[in-house]
């Protein structure tokens, strides 16, 4: 923060005097003595900058970097534009949070307004959110909207991302709401099992499928669709924005609510966050969703301005009413989106998209020449599961060991002979074929030598 300037004990006394207290410890008097803390805190002397900066490259030398990573499962490796980190970088934005006298904040809420038109126009749908926390929170408020006293039964693809499944459950949980989840079949949803679960459910709420789903595989989308609406229910789907970029909208197989992780947009690998998840629903749905929604107006002048808008039907105005508490927003994770997808444009996103599908089904071919066979015979985006063969040192743990050996992040172990890959623009052909030899070598056999895989 370069223009930061901290103040001084002249202007602590000076403000401590406008509120009416000569002291901080006159104005946080009403706390009990027994809470407090008296004996300082417990921190370590201070330290040089030359000897700080040293501890920190310690510290930092325990995390393992890998050269190359070829590991989604929901948070994935992509090129980032030089240009967004420098534009969201600037001191106006890191420091701004979610504006509470939000039309003052003007340019706040007209970079949130942007990423709701881009969120629209990736999704086909008519209304956005300000964005909300992440990916899995926003499938189980999507599930939330569709509740109501005559419906209320959540149905969960089997074939949808395990975290996305806990979140939605612990949602139904706190507000005594039933899940069901919808078995797989073949690596996709099972329609038939859904259409005879959603036939004899006249409470059915709600249906959640992810195009394309955890193992990578494309569902189908419009006859799952078909089979919820004739249900009554309603269509929710959860979507990787970056396959969006070359995919059916979800508009298209006529969801009503789309959804997902934002972290493809521009945010990087970074022990888990923070991430943003985006929701935009139909016009029929857009009174309902949670959260802060930013509208266009012109103020006393005739000129554009941006406001809060459709707050009725938030927490902080009709608590017992509103579906949802959710009352903030990921404001910068929003602004990082929207820079990266104004920096790629359209065609910038569709061509990583096809380089995405193009580079994992290379992937595929050559990990199947070194001896991992495809799980699933489907079409795929970027991800997909192998299956190894059986034998002493081909599970999944040493083939991932051989490779962390070579400093190569391999697929998610999903068992102990299924792997879960991925690969992105990132990935040159050079990696995938070294990727493809060290598997090779362990399923001959040389992983007994302990500096291949460490066994």
């Amino acid at each position: 923060m370069g223009t930061y300037v901290p103040d001084t004990k002249q202007e602590q006394q000076e403000m401590l005097r406008e509120i009416g207290f000569n002291s901080f410890d006159e104005m946080f008097s009403h706390i009990p003595e027994e809470v407090k803390l008296k004996d300082g805190l417990n921190l370590m002397p201070g330290l040089s900058e030359q000897a700080v900066i040293g501890k920190m490259e310690d510290i930092a030398g325990k995390n393992v970097v890998f050269r190359h990573i070829f590991r989604g499962a929901g948070a994935y490796n992509h090129y980032i534009p030089a240009i967004v980190s420098s534009v969201i970088s600037k001191e106006e934005f890191v420091t701004a949070y979610t504006p509470y006298q939000a039309e003052i904040s003007q340019g706040i809420l007209q970079s949130i307004f942007e990423y709701q038109t881009m969120i629209c126009e990736l999704t086909g749908m008519d209304a956005s959110n300000a964005s909300i926390y992440d990916g899995a929170t926003a499938a189980a408020e999507a599930a939330a909207m569709c509740r109501d006293r005559k419906r209320s039964t959540v149905y969960v693809s089997g074939a949808a991302n395990p975290g996305v499944i806990e979140v939605i459950k612990t949602y139904c949980f706190g507000s005594n709401a039933k899940m069901v989840i919808v078995p797989e079949k073949c690596g996709v949803t099972d329609t038939e099992a859904l259409a005879g679960m959603m036939k004899a459910d006249a409470h059915a709420a709600c249906f959640y499928v992810q195009q394309p789903n955890y193992f990578g595989n494309m569902e189908d989308g419009d006859g799952l669709g078909r089979i919820v609406h004739d249900a009554g229910a309603k269509y929710i789907m959860g979507c990787n924005p970056m396959a969006l970029a070359v995919m059916k909208t979800p508009a298209g197989y006529g969801a009503d609510i789309a959804v997902g992780d934002g972290q493809p947009l521009g945010m990087p690998l970074a022990f888990g966050g923070p991430y943003l998840g985006f929701m935009a629903a139909t016009a029929a749905m857009a009174r309902k969703l949670p959260g802060r929604i930013v509208g266009e107006t012109k103020d006393d002048k005739g000129e554009r301005a941006f406001v809060l808008t459709l707050q009725a039907r938030e927490q902080h105005i009709r608590r017992e009413k509103a579906s949802s508490n959710v009352c903030s927003n990921q404001a910068w994770c929003a602004l990082t989106a929207s820079v990266y997808m104004t920096a790629m444009g359209a065609d910038g996103m569709a061509e990583a998209a096809a380089q995405c599908m193009s580079k994992a089904h290379y992937l595929r071919d050559v990990l199947k020449e070194a001896g991992l066979e495809p799980k699933y015979a489907g079409e795929f985006f970027h991800e997909f599961v192998t299956v190894s063969p059986e034998g002493k040192c081909t599970d999944s743990g040493h083939i991932l060991r051989a490779l962390e050996k070579h400093g190569i992040l391999g697929g998610l172990k999903l068992s102990d002979r299924e792997i879960l890959w991925c690969a992105t623009e990132v990935n040159t052909r050079e990696e995938m074929d070294e990727t493809a030899s060290i598997v090779r070598n362990v399923l001959h056999g040389e992983c007994r030598h302990k500096e291949v895989c460490g066994a």
